[in-house]
């Protein structure tokens, strides 16, 4: 498991990797491949991010383990699909040795998009966590190291930590976080890394200009870029 490496004082770099919006792969598994040449642990794939649809990220992983030999963390939303169906998903992951999931409750489907499409939330991360550490205790011979995001960019971060005690006593015992890119999510990180009885990965995402990082500021949730940058 991802943590167990961690525990041992491993150091593990995860890149997210989103699937492609066709059937054209290529460019995605080149990437990863080049990504485990360079000594990347795990690729994490998002799952249909922004509520658009993707290739699935669960089948990814899957084809990612068996041509790629690399760690997959599929993400799992609770937009999409009902507990049942999840647990089904669960069960072709663990028969397919992918033993890593990043629990997220998913982006709400675009208002322009909501007359064809309709979200499921039947359920949230927290309660989706306690479900798969259930069928960890009753099912699974292999279990699940369950993964959550952790967003150290929130105005009030006190109350991302508090959810985030949530999800630790509901089965998470790792956290990826959003992008350090500020002083204030600097600090935020060092204070979860005390607070949270959990492993921690901090978020890093390169800036290419600064249009890019207007973009990211601006367009993309969870996500502050300093004004010094």
């Amino acid at each position: 498991l991802l943590i167990d490496k961690i525990t041992r004082g491993e150091k593990i770099i995860a890149v997210e990797l989103d699937p492609p919006v066709d059937t054209e792969i290529d460019f995605f598994m080149e990437s990863a491949a080049k990504l485990k040449n360079l000594g990347v642990e795990a690729i994490t794939i998002a799952d249909c991010p922004i509520a658009r649809a993707r290739v699935d990220s669960s089948l990814l992983a899957c084809k990612l383990k068996r041509e790629l030999d690399i760690m997959p963390i599929p993400h799992l939303t609770c937009r999409d699909r009902n507990i049942n169906a999840t647990k089904a998903l669960l069960l072709g992951l663990s028969i397919e040795g992918i033993n890593n999931v990043l629990v997220v409750t998913g982006d709400p489907i675009p208002t322009a998009e909501r007359d064809e499409i309709k979200a499921m939330f039947s359920f949230n991360s927290v309660i989706l966590a306690n479900h798969i550490t259930t069928l960890n205790e009753t099912i699974f011979s292999s279990p699940f190291n369950i993964l959550a995001a952790l967003n150290v960019n929130a105005r009030n971060f006190d109350n991302q930590l508090n959810h985030a005690q949530k999800k630790l006593e509901n089965g998470v015992s790792m956290f990826l976080t959003q992008p350090v890119l500020t002083k204030e999510a600097l600090a935020n990180l060092k204070k979860a890394r005390e607070i949270l009885q959990a492993k921690i990965l901090g978020g890093i995402i390169p800036i290419m200009s600064y249009k890019n990082a207007c973009f990211m500021n601006n367009e993309i949730p969870g996500i502050r870029v300093g004004d010094e940058i």
